[in-house]
C-alpha cells in the first residue's frame, strides 16, 4: 500500500508553475548540452556578463509589458495596443531629446521619460474609457490603438528614424547598478512592487472578483469601472517603460519596429505562467517565468544552430502545447491514452 502524498508534494503537483519552470529547465539542459559553459558568468570591470545575464536583460521588456497584461487579462480583458504604446513612448522621448538644446544633459533624459509616461497615461485612459465606459469589447477597443498608434508614432517622428546620443537615456538599457544591468533591476523592481500591491492590498482581490464575475462584483459594491480603468492605465505605463528600454537600447525611435509584436510575446508569457484568458486568478511570478522562457527559447534556437527566422514557428508550437495543457478535456484524453486498464476481478 503506497503512502499518501505529503501536503508539500501535493501542492507542487497541482501548482500551475510546475510546467513553465520545467520548460525553462529543459531549455537550460539543452543549452548545456550544446555549450557546457552556458551558465558561466564573468565579472568584467565590475559588470556581470554571460548568457544568463543576457537572457534576463533581453526578457525585461517582455516582463514589463507582461505585468500590465496580466492584470488586464485577469479582468477578462486584453490589450493589443501595448506594442504601439511602446513605439509612441520611445518616439516621444527620443524626439524630445533630439530637439532639446542640451541633448546629453541628465535633466533632458529625465524630462523626456516623464513626458513619455504622461502620454502613456493618456493612452491608457483612452483604452479604459472605450472598455469600461462605452462597453466596447477589449480586443476591439485596443485594436483601435494598435493600428492607429504606430501612425501616431510616425507623426511624432515625421516618419523618420530619430537617433539620439544621450548616455543618460541609454542607461535605461545599457547601464549597470551593483554589477547587474539596470534593465533587469528595473523589471524586477516593478514586478516586486506590483506583487506587493496586488497581494498585500485589496486591489488584487478586486481585480480577480471583476474577472470571475463582473456582474456579481458590481452588485457587491465593487467599482468595476474604476478597476478596469486602473489596469489599462497600468498596462500602458508598463508598455511605455518597455518602449523607453527598447529605444534606449538602439538609441533611436523607429515607429515601425520598436515594440513590434511584443503584445504577442506578453500574452504568451502570461498564458505560459498559468494565468487563464478567461479572467480571475492571476500569477505575476508565472508571467516572469513565461518571459524568461520566451527569451531562453530564442537563445536555444540560435545555440543549436537553427535560424532565428524559425522563432515564430517554435512559438506557435508552444502556444499549441500550452492550450493543450490548460484544456481539461485534452488532459483527460492524454491521461487516458497512458492509463493502464485494471484487470477485472475474476468472479467465482
Amino acid at each position: 500500500m503506497s503512502e499518501p502524498r505529503t501536503p508539500v508534494l501535493q501542492r507542487l503537483r497541482t501548482s500551475p508553475l510546475v510546467w513553465p519552470v520545467g520548460a525553462v529547465l529543459t531549455l537550460i539542459v539543452i543549452n548545456l548540452i550544446a555549450h557546457s559553459d552556458f551558465l558561466s558568468v564573468q565579472l568584467v570591470h565590475g559588470h556581470m556578463y554571460g548568457n544568463v545575464i543576457d537572457i534576463a536583460r533581453n526578457s525585461a521588456p517582455v516582463l514589463l509589458v507582461g505585468l500590465g497584461m496580466t492584470l488586464v487579462i485577469a479582468t477578462r480583458g486584453i490589450d493589443l495596443s501595448v506594442g504601439a504604446i511602446a513605439a509612441i513612448a520611445g518616439a516621444v522621448a527620443c524626439v524630445f531629446i533630439s530637439d532639446a538644446s542640451s541633448e546629453s544633459a541628465v535633466g533632458t533624459a529625465v524630462e523626456a521619460c516623464f513626458l513619455a509616461m504622461a502620454v502613456c497615461v493618456v493612452l491608457g485612459l483612452w483604452n479604459g474609457f472605450l472598455v469600461s465606459v462605452l462597453g466596447i469589447q477589449p480586443i476591439i477597443a485596443t485594436l483601435v490603438l494598435m493600428t492607429g498608434g504606430r501612425g501616431v508614432a510616425m507623426l511624432i517622428t515625421s516618419a523618420q528614424i530619430t537617433t539620439i546620443h544621450n548616455s543618460n537615456y541609454e542607461f535605461i538599457s545599457d547601464g549597470f547598478v551593483f554589477t547587474l544591468p539596470f534593465a533587469i533591476l528595473l523589471a524586477l523592481g516593478l514586478w516586486a512592487l506590483t506583487g506587493l500591491i496586488a497581494r498585500r492590498t485589496a486591489l488584487g482581490l478586486l481585480i480577480e472578483a471583476v474577472g470571475i464575475n463582473p456582474e456579481a462584483s458590481r452588485l457587491a459594491g465593487v467599482r468595476s469601472r474604476t478597476i478596469i480603468w486602473t489596469v489599462y492605465v497600468f498596462s500602458a505605463l508598463c508598455a511605455g517603460l518597455a518602449g523607453l528600454m527598447i529605444s534606449a537600447n538602439t538609441s533611436a525611435a523607429d515607429a515601425n519596429s520598436n515594440g513590434l509584436w511584443i503584445e504577442l510575446d506578453a500574452i504568451l508569457a502570461v498564458v505560459i505562467g498559468g494565468t487563464s484568458l478567461a479572467g480571475g486568478r492571476f500569477s505575476l511570478t508565472g508571467t516572469m517565468i513565461g518571459a524568461l522562457f520566451i527569451q531562453t527559447l530564442k537563445t536555444t534556437i540560435t545555440a543549436i544552430g537553427i535560424s532565428p527566422d524559425y522563432n515564430y514557428l517554435f512559438k506557435a508550437i508552444v502556444v499549441i502545447a500550452v492550450c493543450l495543457v490548460q484544456s481539461p478535456k485534452a488532459r483527460a484524453r492524454l491521461v487516458g491514452l497512458f492509463r493502464v486498464p485494471r484487470k477485472q476481478a475474476v468472479t467465482a
